[in-house]
């Protein structure tokens, strides 16, 4: 039997709040609906996928950290963090696991502040603008690495 890659899906601040923040720009689903989501998708393209969500930037380096040798890819939506965060930058450089940086809307589209990521450089590559499906997307590139 294959072994199933191990995915970490990683969202940043206020992503706890889908569903009731701002839902002209990132929809009425909730990240508990992305949970459910991400995981029957995974489960349909033999993944296992570990969700985790905070508000801190500590929390999300410790896990990005802690993914070496756990996990074989990394999905991160680091909200906010996204546009000034150089430590979580630094620690995705720190580790040998790739990273896949999602947003649910077209950040380029956005305020000029959400157009640069200081962490980019450090990814794979950058889904956004598609919602719940810039995540699944992700999920099938780690499927067909």
């Amino acid at each position: 039997m294959e072994k199933r890659q191990q995915i970490l899906v990683i969202n940043g601040p206020n992503l706890n709040r889908l569903g009731k923040r701002e839902p002209a720009i990132y929809g009425s689903s909730t990240l508990e609906d992305l949970q459910k989501d991400l995981e029957k998708e995974a489960a349909e393209l033999s993944l296992n996928v570990t969700f985790k969500q905070s508000n801190s930037e500590g929390d999300i380096i410790d896990w990005i950290h802690d993914s070496e040798n756990v996990h074989q890819g990394i999905i991160l939506n680091a909200g906010a963090f996204t546009h000034y965060s150089y430590a979580i930058r630094d620690a995705i450089a720190s580790v040998d696991v790739p990273v896949i940086e999602v947003h649910l809307s077209n950040v380029h589209a956005r305020e000029d502040f959400r157009k640069e990521s200081v962490i980019a450089p450090e990814t794979i590559g950058q889904i956004s603008g598609f919602g719940f499906l810039s995540y699944k997307l992700a999920l099938q590139v780690f499927r067909s690495k």
